[in-house]
């Protein structure tokens, strides 16, 4: 009897392992026979899989959003005083903590992005499905914490003090914030 595969299941698996390459390598850097050889199986098996590299990198992209976001998309509960979670009784200090947990992978996540997105419009920029979907779930994850009407402004202000935190060596005091994170929260 053959053995029985969940083809999604397999899917998200390869999805989860191949992320880190086009982390390491870049998006321009790595060829669907690269990525197919590293991951062990032929491009033919991966083709299956994902019919083009772009693909690849959308469900790459989905299983990164979702473990990095996982947790943060309660909705109104998240908000809740009487939760036991504690990031539901400071918004500024989950927003911080948030912020802190994508600090390690900022750098080579921006310079994936920067690769990924070279040569493209801003009006193909906003209708790639990798961008939306990635910022579609930080926005509801930070939503989740301070409301609609401050998500946007609040994913901006969380997104450039990453990004001052690596222009600074990490010498910009995530304190810095707290201020302004508490009036939107």
């Amino acid at each position: 009897m053959p053995k029985q595969i969940d083809h999604e299941a397999y899917r998200l698996e390869l999805a989860r392992k191949a992320a880190p390459l086009f982390s390491e390598r870049g998006y321009s850097g790595l060829g669907m026979r690269q990525i197919a050889d590293a991951l062990g199986l032929s491009k033919s098996a991966l083709y299956h899989y994902f019919p083009t590299k772009k693909s690849l990198f959308l469900a790459c992209t989905e299983t990164v959003m979702s473990e990095m976001t996982a947790g943060g998309e309660t909705g109104p509960s998240a908000r809740d005083p009487k939760s036991k979670d504690s990031t539901s009784q400071d918004p500024a200090t989950a927003l911080i903590d948030f912020a802190k947990s994508l600090e390690p992978g900022f750098a080579s996540e921006m310079s994936l992005l920067f690769d990924y997105l070279r040569g493209k419009t801003a009006t193909e920029i906003a209708a790639d499905p990798a961008m939306q979907l990635a910022n579609d779930h930080l926005r509801r994850h930070v939503e989740s914490l301070v409301g609609n009407e401050a998500a946007d402004s609040t994913l901006c202000l969380l997104m450039g003090t990453l990004l001052m935190r690596h222009f600074t060596g990490g010498t910009l005091d995530y304190e810095t914030i707290r201020p302004a994170l508490r009036k939107r929260s």
